[in-house]
C-alpha cells in the first residue's frame, strides 16, 4: 500500500548515496504518490522522510539530486500544511538564498529553490515574515530585474526558455509575498521594482510579459494607498492606459488582445481603487470610452463584465471628466441595460455603483443650471464647459417630461371633476351610451357584456364569453376580499352605477388583464421591454422627488382615457402597440416597432419623442467633438 511504498523508497535514497541516477528515481516516485495527496504527505512527514529530503538537497553534490529534492520538498509542502508549517524555519530560506546566489548553480536549480520559496510563503504570514527578515525577498526583487531582457530573448518560445520560466516565477513568487494575507510591508519593498515593470510594459505587449507583471502590480498596489500613489508618481497608471489602447486595437482581430485588455483593466481598478482622484489621469486617454467598448463584446463572461464595469466606477467616482466621457459615450443606456436584463446579483451591484455616480454628477449640475459665468481661459476648459452645457440640457428634458406628466395629471383631475358634476353635457356618442345604461339598469349582466361590447378592442371580444365580469371584479377586488363570488361582483358593480360617472371611467376599468399578474396587481417591471423599464427606471431615479405611480401603465391609460370625446375614438389611443409588447422586443428593437405604430398613447408617445431628442443631441454633440478635433489637428 501507500505506507510500504513509500517507508521503502526511503529506505532506497538512504542506501543509494552514491548513486545520484537511483536516488533522482526515487525523488520522483516519493514526490508522484504525494503530490495533492495530504494523508501521504503528512506519513511521509511522520516517518522522517521530510527532514530527510531536506538535508539531502544541501549536501549532495549532484546538481539532479539537489533539483529533484528541492522539486519534491515543494510538492509534499504544497499538499499538507503541517509540512509547510514543519519546514517553515530562517535556516530554510537561507539555504534557498545560497542556492540563488551560488556562481555554480544552474538556471533550472533557482528555479526549483524559487519554487520552494513559493509554496512557503504562500498563504503563510510566517513564511511572508521569513521572506523579508532574511533578505530573500530582495534577491527575489533582483532577479526579477535582471533574469529577463526583452531586447534579447525570444518570448516565442517562452515555453521553453528556462530564463523566462525562472522569471516567471519569480512574479508568482512575490505575488504571494505581498498576498493572502496581505503584507503591506512586503508591499512597500516590492515598490521598488515599478519603474523596471514600467520599462517592461512599454517595450513588450506581449501575453507572457504583461500578465505576471499585471498580476504583480495589481497585488502590490491592493489596498495600500502609498504604494498606490507612488505608483502613479512615476507614470505607472499612463503606461497602463497606453497599453490597454493598444490591446483595444489588437482586440478587433485577435480574442487573446480581449482577454489581455481584461488584465489590464483588472490591474487599472487596483491602482485607482483606494484613491479615486487619481482617476482623473486616465481622462486623457479615453480610458471609460475604450472600457465601454470592451464591455460590449459578447464573449466576456459575467466575472470579466463585473470587473470592467467596478473599474468604471471607480474612474468616474470623483473625475468630472470620465464622468462626461461616460454619458457621451452611451454608457449611462449601457447600464441600465445591464441593470434591467442580468439576473447575477453582483453585475447589478456594479451598475447600480456607476449610475449612483451619474446621480451625483446629475444632481450637482441642477444645483448650477443658473450659473453661468464660468471663466474660459484656455481650449481645454472649453472643451470641459461644453460637455457640462450638454449635460445641463438632458437635466432640462428631464424636467421638461416631468412638467408635462403634470399637466396630464392636472387635466385629468379638472375633466373628472367635470364629469361628475356636468354628465348631461357629455357627447352625443356618450349620452346615448347612458341612456341605453339606464335601460338596462335591471338586468346588471347584460349591463356588463354591453358596455364591454361596446369599448373593448376586437381582438377581446372572443374572450367575454367567459370573462364577462373579469375587468369589473378585478377593479371591484382591490378594495374588497379577493374571495367574493360573481355574483357579490355583480351586484357590487350595479350600485357603483348608481353614481355619475363618466365613459371614460367605465373604459379605464376595462384595461385588459394582459396588464395585471396572477394577483391583480401592475406587472410593470416584468412585461414592459428593456427600454420602457430604463426610461422608467432613469427618470424616477435622477427625479427623486417624481411621482413613480404617474409611470405605472394604469395610470398612464387613465390619463389618455379621460381626454376623450368618444369612447370610440380613445380606444385606439388606449392601447397601442407598445402596450401590447411582450418579452419578445428588448431595447433595440423596441423604438422600432414604436415609430412604425400609426396610434401611439401618451406614455409612448411621450417616451419616443424624449428619446429622438436625446439621439439628437447626442448627434450633435459627437459632430461637435470631431469638429474641435480636426481644429486641434
Amino acid at each position: 500500500d501507500m505506507k510500504t511504498d513509500l517507508n521503502l523508497l526511503l529506505e532506497c535514497l538512504k542506501y543509494q548515496m552514491d548513486c545520484p541516477l537511483s536516488q533522482k528515481e526515487a525523488l520522483i516516485t516519493i514526490y508522484s504518490i504525494c503530490q495533492q495527496n495530504s494523508e501521504a504527505s503528512e506519513y511521509f512527514r511522520e516517518i522522517g522522510g521530510l527532514i530527510f529530503i531536506n538535508d539531502l538537497a544541501k549536501s549532495s553534490v549532484h546538481c539532479i539530486v539537489k533539483e529533484a529534492a528541492l522539486f519534491t520538498l515543494g510538492i509534499i509542502v504544497e499538499s499538507n500544511v503541517y509540512c509547510q508549517q514543519t519546514l517553515c524555519t530562517s535556516a530554510l530560506f537561507e539555504d534557498l538564498i545560497l542556492f540563488l546566489i551560488k556562481k555554480d548553480s544552474g538556471v533550472n536549480l533557482k528555479r526549483m529553490s524559487v519554487y520552494v520559496i513559493l509554496v512557503l510563503v504562500s498563504n503563510n504570514k510566517n513564511g511572508q515574515t521569513y521572506v523579508r527578515d532574511t533578505g530573500c525577498i530582495s534577491l527575489l526583487l533582483q532577479l526579477f530585474r535582471t533574469t529577463l531582457s526583452t531586447s534579447e530573448k525570444n518570448l516565442s518560445d517562452e515555453n521553453t526558455d528556462p530564463c523566462y520560466q525562472l522569471w516567471s516565477s519569480v512574479c508568482s513568487t512575490l505575488c504571494a509575498c505581498v498576498n493572502n494575507p496581505q503584507n503591506e510591508d512586503n508591499q512597500n519593498i516590492c515598490c521598488s521594482v515599478f519603474p523596471f515593470a514600467k520599462e517592461l510594459l512599454e517595450s513588450c505587449t506581449e501575453p507572457g510579459i504583461v500578465r505576471p507583471i499585471c498580476s504583480f502590480l495589481g497585488l502590490t498596489v491592493a489596498n495600500n494607498s502609498y504604494v498606490q500613489k507612488y505608483f502613479v508618481s512615476i507614470g505607472g497608471l499612463d503606461t497602463l492606459a497606453k497599453v490597454l489602447l493598444e490591446l483595444m486595437h489588437d482586440a478587433c482581430f485577435s480574442l487573446s488582445s480581449m482577454k489581455l485588455a481584461v488584465v489590464v483593466t483588472k490591474t487599472l481598478d487596483a491602482c485607482i481603487a483606494n484613491n479615486s482622484a487619481v482617476g482623473v489621469v486616465l481622462a486623457k486617454y479615453h480610458t471609460v470610452s475604450e472600457l465601454l467598448k470592451l464591455l460590449s463584446n459578447e464573449t466576456l463572461s459575467t466575472g470579466e463584465k463585473i470587473s470592467i464595469i467596478l473599474t468604471i466606477g471607480h474612474c468616474t467616482e470623483v473625475s468630472e471628466e470620465n464622468q462626461c466621457e461616460l454619458l457621451q459615450n452611451n454608457g449611462l443606456p449601457l447600464m441600465i441595460q445591464v441593470l434591467t436584463e442580468s439576473q447575477d446579483e453582483e453585475l447589478i451591484k456594479a451598475a447600480t455603483f456607476v449610475l449612483q455616480n451619474c446621480k451625483q454628477m446629475t444632481e450637482q449640475l441642477s444645483l448650477k443650471l443658473c450659473d453661468n459665468s464660468l471663466n474660459v481661459n484656455s481650449a481645454e476648459e472649453l472643451d470641459v464647459q461644453v460637455r457640462k452645457s450638454c449635460l445641463k440640457d438632458y437635466w432640462k428634458k428631464a424636467e421638461e417630461i416631468l412638467h408635462r406628466i403634470n399637466s396630464l395629471e392636472k387635466e385629468h383631475n379638472e375633466e373628472r371633476v367635470q364629469g361628475e358634476i356636468f354628465v348631461d353635457k357629455f357627447s352625443i356618442a356618450n349620452s346615448e351610451a347612458l341612456k341605453s345604461d339606464e335601460v338596462n339598469r335591471a338586468d346588471p349582466k347584460k349591463y356588463t357584456e354591453r358596455t364591454q361590447k361596446d369599448v373593448c378592442s376586437p381582438q377581446l371580444i372572443s374572450k367575454l364569453n367567459n370573462q364577462v365580469l373579469a375587468p369589473s371584479v378585478t377593479s371591484a377586488s382591490q378594495k374588497n376580499e379577493t374571495g367574493s363570488t360573481m355574483d357579490a361582483a355583480s351586484t357590487k358593480q350595479t350600485e357603483q352605477r348608481n353614481i355619475p360617472c363618466s365613459v371614460p371611467e367605465l373604459q379605464t376599468d376595462n384595461v385588459p388583464q394582459s396588464h395585471n399578474n396572477i394577483n391583480g396587481k401592475s406587472a410593470w417591471g416584468e412585461n414592459q421591454s428593456g427600454l420602457q423599464a430604463g426610461l422608467y427606471f432613469l427618470l424616477t431615479f435622477f427625479l427623486p422627488h417624481l411621482d413613480r405611480h404617474l409611470f405605472c401603465p394604469e395610470n398612464t391609460e387613465r390619463v389618455t382615457s379621460t381626454s376623450a370625446t368618444s369612447s370610440s375614438h380613445k380606444m385606439a389611443d388606449l392601447r397601442c402597440l407598445g402596450c401590447t409588447a411582450g418579452l419578445s422586443f428588448n431595447s433595440k428593437t423596441f423604438t422600432k416597432m414604436l415609430q412604425s405604430c400609426l396610434h401611439r398613447c401618451e406614455q409612448h408617445r411621450i417616451i419616443l419623442e424624449a428619446e429622438e431628442r436625446y439621439r439628437g443631441d447626442l448627434r450633435r454633440v459627437a459632430a461637435g467633438n470631431n469638429s474641435r478635433s480636426a481644429a486641434h489637428q
